[in-house]
């Protein structure tokens, strides 16, 4: 099924100019710049800057990439041209003077701008330069129905995968070989790119959050931890689960199954209106009320879009309240060194009438298909 996107960009921009505090926003390369313009350039040496303002969209831009903008048929923007023989400062002055930002404010994204490129809108004596990149990632959290078809699609196409890999998956085989077959599947169940690099972790190695793919040999009887995810058309899926081959011990078990009523309390907490800490806490008081609080080392979740992780942070003492169109994992873990860990992590979808879990993966230490 190919599901594709209508966008209004005009709305987005609308979005954009309401910021309060600024006149304008300047957006480079990344999440943002795709999300307001369907633009995907790399961030690289030579600047690229989509300047949003009252007067429209402008572009700073090499000429090498002028015709990929010019491809974009929908946007309708003056063009600040500039050559590697002249170099970049002259089409900043001549965006400057010309959309008269001398006595405006601009809005940048702090985490994607450069220096190089904020110390040449300040050199060219722009009135003033505020940081905006949490109004830019609180736009971005509503996401409309189209954006949300594609993560459900992502997540289908990534459980299918899984579901081919845990029919051939055995003991023997090592980490990278599970993941690089995993990915191979990914592709073949039609997305289009990976959401992240995938993580196979097993036996005490899976009570590593963050751990290292390594060679190390899958056992009959020990954890085989699975984060991963595919994307389709930029949208990724983003999905743990847990899983023994052989017969867990009782621990093994006892672990599974705290961790699963965890991740179920977490879901259920997920509502509009309730505070992103609320969600964290059910899932939390879940696991440090069975003793093992001090194994689960990370944040409850974090929001889903065109970045793996965004708004909302579903983390402790986060007081943001939880807004229908949010998109978000409930991924809770207890992870004992030397032992091993588990986690299992769901795609969360709130709407008016609650939360719409966009994972159907079977939540099952054995995998029985």
């Amino acid at each position: 099924m190919v599901i594709t996107m209508n966008i209004d960009y005009s709305a987005r921009h609308a979005k954009l100019i309401g910021i309060t505090g600024v006149d304008a926003v300047a957006l480079v390369p990344g999440a943002n710049l795709t999300y307001f313009t369907g633009l995907d350039f790399e961030l690289s040496k030579r600047p690229t800057v989509a300047i949003f303002s009252d007067a429209g969209l402008a572009f700073i831009v090499p000429e090498l990439e002028v015709p990929r903008i010019a491809q974009k048929t929908y946007l309708e923007a003056d063009l600040f041209v500039w050559s590697d023989k002249d170099g970049f400062m002259g089409a900043f002055e001549q965006a400057t003077h010309k959309l008269k930002l001398t006595s405006a404010s601009l809005g940048v994204d702090g985490l994607t701008m450069r220096v190089f490129e904020r110390d040449a809108f300040a050199e060219a004596r722009v009135g003033a330069i505020h940081n905006v990149g949490k109004q830019l990632l609180n736009i971005r959290a509503i996401k409309t129905e189209d954006e949300v078809d594609l993560m459900r699609q992502a997540c289908r196409m990534s459980e299918t995968a899984l579901h081919r890999l845990m029919t051939i998956v055995k003991a023997g085989m090592t980490e990278r070989e599970i993941a690089e077959t995993l990915t191979r599947y990914l592709f073949e169940a039609g997305c289009d790119s990976l959401a992240f690099d995938t993580h196979v972790l097993i036996g005490e190695n899976s009570a590593l959050p963050h751990g290292t793919i390594s060679s190390r040999v899958l056992g009959a009887d020990e954890y085989l931890l699975i984060d991963y995810g595919g994307r389709y058309n930029g949208y990724p899926a983003d999905i743990t689960r847990t899983f023994c081959l052989g017969t867990p011990s009782e621990k093994m078990r006892e672990i599974y199954q705290i961790v699963l009523e965890a991740n179920l309390a977490g879901i259920a907490a997920s509502k509009a209106g309730v505070p992103c800490g609320d969600v964290d806490k059910a899932a939390r008081d879940v696991i440090t009320q069975a003793g093992y609080g001090e194994y689960f080392i990370h944040r409850t979740g974090h929001g889903l879009g065109l970045e793996v992780h965004e708004l909302p942070q579903i983390a402790s003492d986060v007081t943001d309240v939880l807004e229908v169109g949010m998109v978000f994992t409930v991924e809770p873990g207890i992870y004992i060194p030397g032992f091993g860990g588990v986690r299992i992590e769901d795609n969360v979808y709130i709407t008016e009438n609650g939360a719409e879990v966009l994972t159907h993966f079977p939540k099952r230490l054995i995998y029985e298909g």
